[in-house]
């Protein structure tokens, strides 16, 4: 199983709106960059992902699991776009903000940091337990 980063501008698809989607989860939709679809591709049922905001806080917020692996993304007219679908598992106690973690140096490596505008990308586990630390999960799910 792996870790990954998602992220959403919260007035498009926002943490709360995923919560209410329910195990059902919902499709990470309107994704169009090849780098972050090869990353959906590559996810598996079961791996987590933080749930991230990426206008006003730029924070890890939730963290959700894949449901559904990647498939033909329902927003998308030419057939070339996929998407997996994700379920709310857990809220971060805190937010865990990017200034947090680019100030974090077990951190400096995190694509986040480094790649802020890739909307998929994987996560470490030595960097899962690092955010899921900061955001004040004693007891991280884990992939």
């Amino acid at each position: 199983m792996a870790y990954w980063l998602m992220k959403s501008e919260p007035g498009a698809w926002s943490w709360e709106d995923q919560k209410k989607e329910g195990a059902k989860g919902a499709e990470w939709d309107g994704v169009r960059n090849y780098q972050a679809r090869n990353n959906m591709r590559a996810m598996k049922k079961g791996d987590l992902a933080f749930f991230y905001h990426s206008i006003g806080e730029k924070a890890c917020v939730g963290i959700v699991e894949v449901v559904a692996e990647a498939h033909p993304d329902s927003t998308d007219t030419t057939g070339k776009w996929e998407c997996v679908d994700v379920a709310a598992v857990a809220d971060l106690p805190r937010p865990v903000t990017l200034d947090e973690i680019k100030a974090t140096p077990k951190l400096a490596e995190m694509v986040v940091v480094n790649n802020s505008r890739l909307s998929v990308q994987p996560v470490t586990a030595a960097e899962w337990k690092a955010v899921c630390a900061l955001g004040g999960l004693k007891s991280p799910p884990l992939a």
